[in-house]
């Protein structure tokens, strides 16, 4: 099945996508975290259009250049939430199937938890439910250096410095730090190598301190979950990743990839694909 970049219009901006599969198939939306792009789910969006989902993965607020305003606060996560649920209206469908990583874990997480009767399944990679992260940081002495780039990011000058020199330090992220290929860090600077684009991501960090929602009351999730976490993610240990199924009150799948880190499906591609199948399957 052709899989091809098009523009989605929705809340007065155009989106970066990529779309496939057939139009009345059920949908499948996906959302990318940092530092990352719809890149990231080329081979979950492969795999189920070809089974016949209608797939959808989007560049998000501040990756599409078409969706990037200027003011901070334009990137708190409920905008977000907003976004994703209006991006599903403007492609027709009612009731869809959500899957985040990371930054997209925690807009995917908020979005089921606040909007059930929009989701039909949820699947997140990395990012634990919110409200078991903000639990995390109390119980977990090591949660908070997992999370140290959060503060860092508050720097006006923190693009910057990840593109100086050839975007080192970024490319390091992806490579050294990550286990992503050389190549497929080339795909992600593609869009994040241009200064405004990577200021405008970095803004997702700056502009949650003014976030309307309170993470810690996020109510538990009540639809059918699939939550995976690698063993040796550098950004989410086991204490907020084993809290998490308490905030699930409807069947439950957590898997813990052992040594594998937070960027799962550069790593070891195609081992979230087959458990995303099996997570849709049941449900369908």
């Amino acid at each position: 099945m052709t899989i091809a970049t098009s523009a989605i219009d929705a809340r007065g901006f155009s989106f970066t996508a990529d779309l496939g599969g057939p139009t009345g198939g059920e949908l499948v939306l996906f959302l990318h975290g940092f530092p990352q792009t719809r890149y990231t789910w080329r081979a979950e969006m492969a795999a189920l259009t070809d089974e016949g989902y209608r797939c959808c993965a989007i560049d998000q607020r501040g990756y599409s250049a078409g969706a990037r305003p200027a003011d901070v606060d334009a990137y708190r996560p409920e905008e977000m939430v907003a976004d994703a649920l209006a991006i599903a209206s403007s492609l027709g469908h009612e009731r869809f199937h959500l899957v985040g990583h990371d930054w997209g874990g925690q807009i995917a997480w908020c979005t089921a938890a606040l909007h059930p009767e929009r989701i039909e399944t949820l699947a997140v990679i990395s990012r634990p439910h919110p409200a078991a992260f903000v639990r995390a940081f109390t119980e977990d002495p090591a949660q908070s250096s997992r999370s140290g780039h959060h503060q860092k990011f508050q720097s006006s000058d923190a693009a910057d410095a990840l593109l100086a020199n050839d975007a080192t330090e970024l490319r390091d992220m992806y490579v050294k730090w990550g286990g992503v290929s050389a190549a497929d860090a080339n795909a992600y600077l593609a869009t994040l190598g241009e200064r405004d684009a990577l200021d405008s991501a970095i803004n997702w960090y700056r502009a949650v301190r003014n976030t309307t929602l309170n993470f810690a009351e996020i109510p538990a999730v009540a639809i059918p979950t699939l939550y995976v976490w690698g063993t040796n993610d550098s950004t989410v240990g086991r204490v907020a990743a084993e809290g998490t199924g308490a905030m699930v009150d409807a069947s439950y799948s957590f898997i813990a990839l052992p040594d594998v880190g937070h960027f799962v499906t550069d790593e070891v591609p195609g081992v979230f694909t087959k458990l995303l199948r099996k997570h849709l399957s049941r449900q369908s």
